[in-house]
């Protein structure tokens, strides 16, 4: 490990850069902003780019340096830094809190065990990787304070707060269920946020792509560290009065998630595999038969020829463009599914071209990589590199021409059916030649990247892509999904802490399989989980090839009227989940949101897995357990009113709420205006020349977006923003604070709780 840095020298500043020299090496500070400052060591190679801050961040701030006794001092408006001897490196608030400081103790470690031992324990199907020693270019050991809680890491398993846990950063494709003990799955959010007991929050952003780990305090209530197989030590602290602000603060450096297109809110149903353009069919006049509004329809890999990608498989799919016109005219977009394994064969035209352009990784020998994936033996395409994400891109029109509403990108950890690709797999970054043990945890990344460029470039509307595997950033370019899960009541138990910690990672649009990918789902667990994803971003039912099938229909009537139910209900709340994209473009905020982000002070929230809030205004409260028709609710500070009665609750107690079994908890807060959309089958069965508000008691007032939910003219003005603001008694007044776009014929009024 390289921690030895030695005796503290000096130190030189150059305009937001402050270079600090020690005896054996110098090390980099740079102010980004009041409330965000860069560590950077160049342990590995000063060349190397963020993947995820694509601009330069910094801006005019004002700050000072000085060497106080043993420290160099860097103060800012919102933060101090407090650096010494061998890297010591303490971050305080303006008000000279400590925040984080680096833990003066030695770490301990797991107690080693014999070998013989450890192939009896392998041999009783243990995990024994936490027992062998990890190859380690740096670590970070921080100070763990009493009180201290953890959030963010994208969509890790377990539990809302990380705290006592361990996690790795390395894209994995897990087939197993995903317990809370998993360390790593799909995606790579190094993102870390910390609640301190008086509620102060900061944030840290660990920037390097290789494989690294974070442990919360598992293997020491004293300390938690960040450790990284290879690669410069490169980290942003942020602070802020919140939570909310460090996500703001995070969401600034690597990006918020654009604006997306309005049918993508709607529902979604998939499968591996609808194996014919007559399953299509059968589905999606299924859902129209049952009154079930539908959007999007996913095609998984059969749709291609022999699962090669950018082709269509004739003899099951029909004629290229018939099946999308027929379930376009009913008003369903195709997404298809593309992934990044290239078949090996000659004559086909992507692998030929990939071939001869020199697109594909290679071996350390120089000749093009081989693994195998669904097509067989394939290639993997050297997304790194410009000129392959811009081919990649542009292989995409053979699909837009056939009008898919958008690309599922998966198997993009890379996956591998014959073992994980070797770290010393040959890719490049831009024009840097390096290898997959960097590239790995942003090879989904440069994939989503292309894509997204390619349908903005053949469509012109704002890209719907989906991605299983990514890393901090590429919230700017795709939605996400959890991967693989099961149809289990502890994976839909997961569903809250993953969506809302992913949402506080950057990333507001995201989902899991409704109903879970693989198992059998049962019809209590799907009408359990269908209002539990009521209000996730991307609302998806998928199923996996050998299970139970899964659309609503495929049960009883009982289900049926349940899942329309709860399907009507989100296609009402459209424009409120819509207005909350348009406003998260600017703060970075998410859709899907854990208590603990807007109630900070409350200890109640700190640790609750079961509820959350649709914005701040919504707090939604499933049943997650099997057979439970009662349903304990915390009700955070202020007034509440339920929804489905309209009974009005104090805030900051326990409630005992009835829950049959189509009925999902909903509480709306006191002085809301919610704007509701008349119910349809699908967005542009109707214009939406309507809108309804949703009131209850107390002063309330709210922006509200609309335009054409397809393109980027709101950019250039095409756009209306409303100001709704009503009185104690509910009585509205409406103001146009932009016009841009054809108005609403009617705004109307439904009060609850009056």
């Amino acid at each position: 490990m390289e921690n030895n840095f030695g005796k503290l020298l000096g130190y030189e500043v150059s305009d937001c850069e402050i270079k600090v020299s020690f005896e054996k090496r110098e090390a980099y500070f740079t102010v980004v902003r009041d409330e965000i400052v860069r560590v950077y060591v160049p342990f590995f190679d000063e060349n190397v780019k963020s993947k995820a801050i694509e601009n330069d961040p910094c801006v005019d701030a004002d700050f000072t340096v000085e060497q106080d006794g043993a420290a160099i001092v860097i103060s800012t408006e919102k933060v101090v830094v407090k650096i010494y001897d061998d890297f010591v490196v303490d971050f305080y608030n303006a008000e000279g809190k400590l925040l984080m400081a680096d833990y003066r103790g030695e770490r301990t470690t797991k107690e080693k065990v014999s070998w013989m031992s450890l192939e009896m324990l392998e041999a009783e199907g243990h995990d024994i990787s936490g027992y062998l020693e990890k190859p380690c270019r740096y670590q970070l050991v921080k100070k763990l304070d009493e009180g201290d809680d953890f959030y963010g890491l994208g969509d890790k398993s377990g539990f809302l707060n990380k705290k006592h846990y361990e996690y790795e950063n390395w894209n994995s494709d897990l087939p197993q269920a995903h317990n809370e003990d998993f360390k790593a799955l799909y995606k790579s959010i190094p993102f870390l946020m910390c609640l301190k007991k008086d509620a102060e929050a900061y944030g840290v952003f660990f920037d390097n792509t290789f494989r690294s780990n974070i442990n919360l305090g598992k293997e020491n209530t004293e300390y938690f560290f960040y450790s990284t197989e290879e690669g410069n030590l490169d980290y942003y602290f942020m602070t802020g009065e919140s939570l909310v602000d460090v996500v703001g603060s995070y969401t600034y450096l690597t990006g918020t998630t654009p604006l997306p297109q309005l049918f993508t809110l709607g529902y979604q149903q998939s499968r591996w595999g609808y194996e014919s353009a007559d399953d299509i069919n059968f589905v999606v006049d299924n859902y129209r038969a049952s009154n079930i509004p539908l959007d999007v329809i996913h095609l998984d890999i059969d749709y291609m020829d022999n699962f090669k990608v950018f082709t269509w498989n004739e003899k099951n799919y029909g004629k290229p463009g018939e099946l999308f016109d027929r379930i376009k005219g009913l008003g369903v977009k195709p997404v298809c599914i593309i992934d990044p394994g290239t078949k090996v064969e000659k004559g086909y035209s992507i692998d030929d071209e990939g071939v001869a352009n020199d697109y594909f990784a290679k071996d350390k020998d120089g000749e093009v990589y081989v693994n195998a994936v669904w097509p067989g033996d394939s290639h993997f395409p050297d997304f790194g590199k410009e000129e392959v994400r811009n081919w990649w891109a542009n292989n995409h029109k053979v699909l837009t021409d056939l009008g898919v509403g958008g690309i599922w990108n998966d198997m993009n950890e890379p996956a591998s059916f014959h073992g994980e690709l070797p770290a010393d797999v040959v890719f490049h970054d831009e024009d840097r030649v390096t290898n997959h043990a960097e590239i790995h945890n942003v090879y989904g990344h440069n994939m989503c990247r292309a894509t997204f460029q390619g349908l903005k470039d053949q469509t012109g509307k704002r890209p719907f892509v989906i991605t299983r595997a990514c890393y901090a950033g590429s919230q700017k370019y795709t939605t996400v999904w959890t991967g693989d899960n099961q149809s289990l009541w502890h994976h839909l138990q997961m569903v809250i802490p993953q969506l809302c910690n992913l949402g506080m990672s950057g990333f507001a649009f995201c989902g899991t399989d409704i109903g879970g990918f693989g198992a059998d789902c049962t019809p209590e667990l799907l009408c359990r989980w269908i209002q539990a994803a009521m209000f996730s971003p991307l609302f998806r039912n998928h199923a996996a090839k050998g299970t139970k099938d899964q659309e609503p229909w495929r049960f009883s009537k009982e289900v049926v009227d349940i899942n329309r139910k709860y399907i009507e209900l989100r296609y009402k709340f459209l424009p409120y989940i819509y207005d909350l994209f348009y406003k998260g473009e600017t703060t970075g905020l998410p859709v899907m949101r854990p208590l603990v982000l807007h109630y900070p002070n409350d200890p109640e929230v700190r640790n609750l897995n079961s509820e959350f809030l649709a914005g701040e205004n919504i707090l939604v409260a499933p049943v997650l357990e099997q057979g439970v028709t009662k349903r304990m609710v915390y009700l955070p500070d202020g007034t509440w009113y339920d929804y489905w009665t309209g009974e009005k609750f104090e805030g900051k107690q326990y409630i005992l709420k009835d829950a049959p079994i189509d009925v999902c908890p909903m509480y709306i807060k006191a002085g809301s205006i919610i704007p509701t959309y008349e119910v349809v089958q699908y967005v542009g069965e109707k214009a939406y020349n309507k809108v309804e508000l949703l009131v209850t008691p107390g002063e309330g007032s709210y922006e509200h977006f609309q335009d054409n939910g397809e393109d980027y003219a709101y950019k250039n003005g095409i756009y209306n923003l409303y100001q709704f603001t009503t009185d104690a008694n509910g009585n509205l007044t409406t103001e146009m604070k932009h016009q841009g776009y054809s108005v609403y014929e009617e705004v109307s009024v439904v009060k609850l709780g009056f």
